[in-house]
């Protein structure tokens, strides 16, 4: 099986514009992700699925600069986008994360992939945001290419083509569902970039790690905030997007 790690990214987003190419210590969020991607040990590729727009173009270039592959597709239908970077790269293994969550732990993500693959083909779909333990923002997805094409073929509603997955893990009927949990409940942290106050945070935390420690894990993340908790309060108030919005 072809695993594929397919990153969503676009300048245009609604809270905070161009926030994936937001610098802190002098490189955008998005090449700390790509970084952090990059250490994956269980996808054979990594494509960052952007849009059509010429407002893009900044991501495109980035790829082009640090060896990652690029796709563009639609900038509103982005299960589409994902679909086609799908075929592009004749993924068997879909892994979706987002461009908004910068400091995503690549051991994270290959526990949920090494999840799916021991299960497969128990789990169509395996997550570890199904009733949410790790802090928002280490947020993946593992899914059959099957699925998604199915899912490409068949969704109609406009958060269903937007949100990429809700088709898939809404249908428990058609799609046998795994969820993975962290040992301890830490789903009141909040290490995503939606707001200025969610990229004040990040800053801080990778301004701390990044220096000292550049492959930073959950682990660190959830110690330097024991030890600052205040720093929480910045983003504390900040309302996720729902499905539908």
């Amino acid at each position: 099986m072809k695993v594929v790690i397919i990153n969503q990214a676009r300048m245009t987003s609604t809270r905070l514009p161009a926030k994936v190419m937001k610098q802190v210590l002098g490189k955008p969020l998005l090449e700390y992700q790509i970084e952090r991607l990059k250490r994956v040990k269980l996808a054979d590729q990594i494509v960052v699925a952007t849009t059509i727009n010429d407002t893009d173009q900044p991501i495109v270039d980035l790829c082009d600069r640090l060896s990652i592959t690029s796709y563009r597709g639609s900038e509103d239908d982005v299960l589409a986008r994902y679909h086609g970077a799908a075929i592009a790269y004749q993924a068997d293994v879909v892994v979706r994360v987002t461009s908004d969550c910068p400091i995503i732990d690549p051991q994270v993500i290959d526990q949920v992939i090494q999840f799916y693959i021991e299960s497969y083909p128990k789990y169509d779909y395996v997550s570890n945001a199904l009733g949410r333990t790790y802090p928002r923002g280490m947020d993946t997805e593992v899914f059959a290419f099957a699925d998604l094409d199915e899912a490409f073929h068949r969704a109609t509603a406009q958060p269903d083509r937007e949100h990429v997955t809700p088709f898939i893990y809404r249908h428990p009927d058609r799609c046998n569902l795994g969820k993975i949990n962290y040992f301890e409940n830490h789903s009141n942290h909040r290490w995503t970039v939606d707001t200025i106050e969610d990229f004040e945070l990040i800053k801080i935390i990778i301004e701390t790690l990044y220096p000292v420690k550049p492959e930073f894990t959950l682990e660190d993340c959830l110690e330097l905030l024991s030890h600052n908790p205040e720093w929480m309060t910045i983003n504390q108030h900040i309302e996720q997007k729902q499905y539908g919005e």
